[in-house]
């Protein structure tokens, strides 16, 4: 509660600022607009009007000087750091006309739209010529990648300059890492098993996940359809072994007995007393467990390298089981959940399509995960 009070303190003191201390630690452009907003809400304060009046020509002047010094100079992209300033005073600018007591103390303040139009092109021309000399320099994935950002930036900085669409398109495709997926093979023709769930999941983080948007991944449909001659990447995932429905059946019977349970009455005097004994029963309790399990591997394997740069086994493991008993005597002698056992009675396990679905779903994870962690920085 205390830290929520200073900080709404904090809030308020910022508020109410004249921009003097700004001033004071030379951040012009933070006093210039605390004085601002100060005289908004009070157009006669003499600390902001003071400031205001010393800060504004000194943000100008100290913006002007950056901006002669990187014309004459040779730094790269230093068009864009002019444009910075650029912005900045014509922002300050708004600002100022936007509050009528702020007018008269800043004389000199103006819009640099059209100096900042020039600058904005000057950048985007410099990150283009950026791009082209990268692109050209060796045609490796990381110097499209570095001409692909250029050509991004200059895009965002002038859209549609020139042809940079066209050049983006062509950058990236070659910076881009081209990974297909392989289709899964499943061979079982006692059990008729599909690896559709399996195969469509990989299908869909395929087509769904980016985390590194110089990785895609294809599948093999998809790299057909793209023409795709020579991926960088083939993912192989194949099962090197895996069972479904294997069936453990427990059974375990046992006597049981409870003293001091009521077993009838008598009458005595005329009056009915209860007559306690001991009562005895079997339970059998009976626990099938159906048990599914399979081993994945899967290889990355660079089709150019002929080598396989990534591989490994991942286990997935599905439990079904069903619980039932039976009892034969005196019902008294179990427990409550010992009855609800032998109310129950077995239940078929699930089809092999579904057993082997379920064993499948922690190794799906697994893939994604162990995908996702080898080609991030890529």
């Amino acid at each position: 509660m205390k830290k929520v009070l200073l900080f709404a303190l904090l809030l308020y003191l910022a508020a109410c600022s004249s921009g003097k201390q700004a001033l004071q630690r030379g951040n012009y452009e933070e006093s210039v607009l605390k004085a601002i907003n100060r005289l908004r809400s009070n157009p006669d304060h003499k600390k902001a009007r003071a400031t205001l009046q010393e800060a504004f020509p000194l943000t100008v002047s100290y913006h002007q000087d950056k901006i002669g010094s990187l014309k004459s100079a040779t730094e790269p992209f230093r068009w864009e750091k002019i444009l910075d300033s650029y912005n900045t005073l014509t922002m300050l600018h708004e600002e100022i006309q936007r509050c009528p007591a702020c007018r008269q103390l800043a004389p000199g303040s103006r819009s640099y739209l059209n100096e900042a139009a020039e600058a904005r092109f000057q950048a985007a021309s410099e990150r283009y010529l950026a791009g082209e000399q990268a692109f050209k320099r060796d045609h490796s994935r990381v110097s499209a990648k570095e001409a692909f950002l250029h050509y991004r930036r200059a895009n965002e900085l002038q859209p549609d300059y020139r042809d940079v669409r066209a050049k983006m398109d062509e950058a990236y495709f070659y910076a881009t890492l081209k990974v297909v997926l392989d289709q899964i093979p499943v061979h079982s023709r006692t059990l008729g098993l599909s690896h559709e769930f399996f195969q469509n999941k990989i299908n869909e983080f395929a087509s769904g996940v980016r985390m590194n948007e110089f990785v895609r991944f294809y599948t093999p449909q998809e790299a057909q359809t793209a023409k795709l001659k020579q991926p960088d990447h083939v993912v192989r995932l194949q099962f090197d072994d895996f069972v479904v429905g294997q069936v453990y059946l427990k059974e375990s019977t046992e006597t049981l007995t409870r003293d001091s349970v009521v077993v009838g009455q008598v009458e005595v005097d005329g009056v009915k007393q209860n007559v306690y004994g001991k009562v005895t029963a079997q339970f059998t309790a009976f626990r099938k467990t159906v048990s599914s399990r399979g081993l994945l591997d899967m290889q990355i394997f660079d089709p150019v390298a002929n080598r396989v740069v990534n591989q490994q086994k991942m286990p997935g493991e599905f439990v079904w089981q069903s619980e039932w008993g039976t009892f034969k005597g005196d019902e008294r002698a179990l427990t409550k959940g010992q009855l609800d056992l032998c109310k129950l009675r077995e239940v078929p396990p699930p089809p092999p399509q579904d057993l082997f679905t379920e064993f499948c779903k922690p190794i799906y994870a697994q893939v994604t995960d162990n995908l996702q962690r080898f080609y991030r920085n890529y």
